[in-house]
């Protein structure tokens, strides 16, 4: 498995910006899918964003779909999350997740990511 270890998180205003990064150990980040997700205290967690491993091929949740663009750096073994626009919604502690099996259609799915960050708060204040 991979250890991943996000930053970037902190409190922005309404229509602020914050860029997340995710950084990953080990030599095959490459060869994983990445995604973000989300968790509000008390609800189950959401799919945020994803990015694939070979073409980079990326898929959002329609909720932040125009957004928040994820984008990787295989060099540097980091994902990011640029997140534009905020809302008050957009409240939740984000995760960073990776996933090393292939199952098609499930990129969104968090059961099938096997390593997860510890995850960082990102507050919008109205």
């Amino acid at each position: 498995q991979v250890q991943l270890v996000e930053s970037g998180g902190g409190v922005v205003q309404v229509g602020g910006s914050l860029r997340l990064s995710c950084a990953a150990s080990g030599r095959t980040f490459s060869t994983y899918d990445m995604g973000w997700f989300r968790q509000v205290s008390g609800k189950e967690r959401e799919f945020v964003a994803a990015i694939s491993r070979s073409l980079g091929n990326t898929y959002y949740a329609d909720s932040v779909n125009g957004r928040f663009t994820i984008s990787r750096d295989n060099a540097k073994t980091t994902v990011y999350l640029q997140m534009n626009s905020l809302k008050p919604e957009d409240t939740a502690v984000y995760y960073c997740a990776a996933r090393d099996l292939f199952v098609p259609g499930t990129i969104n799915a968090p059961h099938v990511y096997t390593s997860w960050g510890q995850g960082t708060q990102v507050t919008v204040s109205s």
